[in-house]
């Protein structure tokens, strides 16, 4: 298999995740994915658009739904009187929560078929590829393998 298409069918496998525990949380893959990356920091809608790939058409859906389930608000950003930036509500940090580390569960056992020394040179050579590739935070460190200095944990 050639590298295109084993990342291409990866990306697929972890997408899958995301529908799974969403269903079973009653959110889309899509709002999961919003939830875990506002679990970093709240996002103006144009720098959250960047980060999720969203155009801004497709990301103010996204907003509006995530705002009437009452997972996210909008809020006046603090440098710029004009702008909006995305927070999660209190429901919202606490379904992001248990939706992060349900997601995170099921992404590490996609791996469980390799040895220690495979996972380990997964994680560094997939390590490179998102930062080589600048990939903005989407997604926390998970705290069980973050360093001692990695933010939240």
């Amino acid at each position: 298999m050639g590298i295109a298409t084993a990342l291409v069918r990866s990306a697929f496998l972890v997408n899958a995740v995301y529908a799974d525990s969403g269903r079973e949380h009653g959110i889309t893959a899509q709002q999961g994915q919003l939830l875990c990356v506002l679990m970093v920091k709240p996002y103006g809608m144009r720098e959250l658009g960047a980060v999720l790939g969203l155009a801004k058409s497709s990301l103010t859906g996204l907003v509006d739904r995530s705002v009437q389930r009452g997972l996210v608000r909008r809020e006046a950003d603090p440098e710029d009187g004009r702008a909006v930036r995305v927070a999660p509500t209190e429901a919202g940090s606490e379904l992001a929560e248990v939706f992060y580390a349900e997601t995170c569960r099921r992404v590490e056992a996609l791996a469980e078929g390799l040895d220690t020394a495979d996972r380990e040179q997964l994680t560094a050579l997939l390590g490179r590829l998102v930062l080589e590739n600048k990939v903005p935070m989407v997604f926390r460190e998970s705290c069980e393998n973050a360093p001692a200095a990695t933010p939240g944990c």
